[in-house]
């Protein structure tokens, strides 16, 4: 399989001379210089060698266990088995475990048969207007600005908008820096006050002329041909309502937590993205590119920008709410894996677990709000594949507090069992993403998939069940954290 391969703080290259070719990137933004990335590539990180060393070593001690202790694991399951509440869990268990092991395979079949449509001409292109949010970014919001302004994109077709949200810091200096620069290629934009990210993009919505709208990240930088290949798809399908882009990390060389979200981001997007777009029932399209029929945009705009939870105005997951409202208008929703953006992630656990809960919260709100047209006439093609992909979604919700009781009664009771046991399920889920990331990219990288489990396991499994408990809060979280990217 070949792979269009992003690597470090830029794309990686390929040794396929093709594959290279695919994707050089004219822009100076993305020139590698090969030599200092082999260099960079080929420096050990002693904390990151640590962690990896780690890694390993409690894994296979976590199967060691298991094989030293199966005595007791024997008991507990017959002790488990003939308690009042053992057996019904049991079969909830292996229901729940038969149903996502099916799940995971018709997605690993979906994956296999998933294509990205290829980029059309020219002429056939349409009228493209991209809008850049931003607040609080700095000199970022340059480097996004000057890689859209670079895109492989007919000039006459492309309207690119960037809208600062009232920043108290230097981010309005640096868009009116790109406005010199690019003269009237790029109109700029300011709010009044900082109102957040929806109302942002709302503005740009209603100044947009394109036929398609695409939305960016002001802290993300997108391939020379990630928006041809980004609205492609509405050339060649009359029914793609939106389009999801690949996200790749940008800071992956800077701190341990990118370097884990990087491996764990191509799984999200690569894998299971594929298999919903075969579906065309892809759930978010990410804030950090992506692109939306105008007139379905149109159609649920009022909708959008007044949408509340539980009498609030929502602040959040504006990417999610678009996409559910899209989807429910009967359109499908597609991703395009060679639609390439880089975009920073948080460097932190503070900011990590924040955006985590954010993306938790939305979570919620938005497949309450699913469940409101996912089983009815919404689409005239099949629905099937979006029922199943809303059935996984609510079920992880739904079980999130019973597992959590039943984790803590487990370590309660039987800590070293829990302990090895997690570990060694750790070991043997994780490979796929293991071996998935090496075929996909980098063999050393992929390893990271491991270290991302156990930190997630272990430092972030309350994530869910906290998100579930406060989702009617409001509030962004990490505005202010320098560290965090706002998706």
């Amino acid at each position: 399989m070949k792979s269009e391969t992003i690597i470090s703080d830029q794309f990686y290259s390929s040794n396929s001379d093709t594959i290279n070719k695919e994707l050089s990137l004219n822009s100076s933004l993305f020139r590698v210089n090969s030599k200092s990335a082999k260099k960079e590539n080929q420096t050990s990180n002693p904390l990151g060698t640590i962690v990896l060393v780690g890694t390993f070593i409690l894994m296979l001690t976590g199967a060691f266990l298991v094989y030293k202790l199966q005595p007791d694991f024997d008991q507990f399951q017959i002790d488990r088995i003939n308690s009042s509440w053992g057996f019904p869990f049991l079969i909830v268990a292996a229901a729940l475990f038969f149903f996502q092991t099916g799940s995971f395979f018709y997605n690993l079949y979906l994956y296999i048969k998933y294509k990205p449509i290829e980029s059309v001409s020219d002429e056939l292109l349409p009228t493209c207007t991209v809008i850049v949010p931003a607040y609080n970014e700095g000199k970022l919001v340059w480097d996004t600005l000057l890689s859209l302004a670079e895109s492989d994109f007919p000039e006459q077709k492309l309207q690119i908008l960037a809208v600062d949200d009232g920043s108290k810091d230097d981010t309005w200096y640096w868009m009116q820096q790109a406005k010199i620069k690019l003269g009237d290629r790029l109109s700029i934009y300011q709010q009044p006050e900082n109102k957040g990210k929806r109302h942002a993009l709302y503005r740009g919505f209603e100044l947009g002329t394109g036929e398609i709208f695409v939305t960016v990240d002001s802290d993300s930088i997108v391939k020379k041909d990630t928006l041809r290949n980004l609205v492609s798809p509405f050339v060649v399908n009359e029914k793609c309502g939106a389009v999801a882009g690949n996200v790749h990390v940008l800071n992956n060389k800077k701190a341990l937590l990118p370097k884990m979200l990087n491996v764990s981001f191509v799984m999200s997007f690569e894998f299971m993205r594929s298999a919903e777009s075969m579906l065309g029932s892809v759930l978010c399209t990410p804030g950090a590119a992506a692109a939306y029929r105008s007139d379905a945009v149109f159609a649920c705009l009022p909708e959008w920008i007044d949408q509340k939870f539980m009498g609030q105005p929502s602040d959040i997951g504006e990417d999610r709410a678009m996409t559910n409202m899209i989807l429910k208008q009967g359109f499908h929703v597609l991703f395009q894996r060679n639609a390439y953006v880089l975009t920073n992630v948080p460097e932190e656990y503070t900011g990590l677990y924040k955006m985590f809960i954010r993306w938790g919260r939305s979570n919620v709100r938005e497949n309450i709000m699913m469940a409101q047209y996912v089983f009815k006439d919404f689409r005239k093609e099949s629905k099937f594949g979006a029922r199943l992909l809303f059935l996984n979604q609510s079920l992880k919700i739904i079980m999130a507090y019973p597992f959590l009781l039943f984790m803590l009664l487990f370590i309660a009771v039987h800590p070293l069992l829990f302990v090895s046991s997690t570990l060694l399920s750790i070991l043997i889920v994780s490979s796929f993403s293991v071996l998935f990331y090496a075929k996909r990219y980098s063999f050393s990288d992929a390893f990271w998939a491991y270290s991302y489990s156990i930190f997630y396991t272990f430092s972030l499994f309350w994530i869910t069940p906290y998100a579930i408990a406060t989702a009617n809060k409001r509030g962004w979280l990490t505005r202010g954290l320098s560290e965090v990217k706002q998706v």
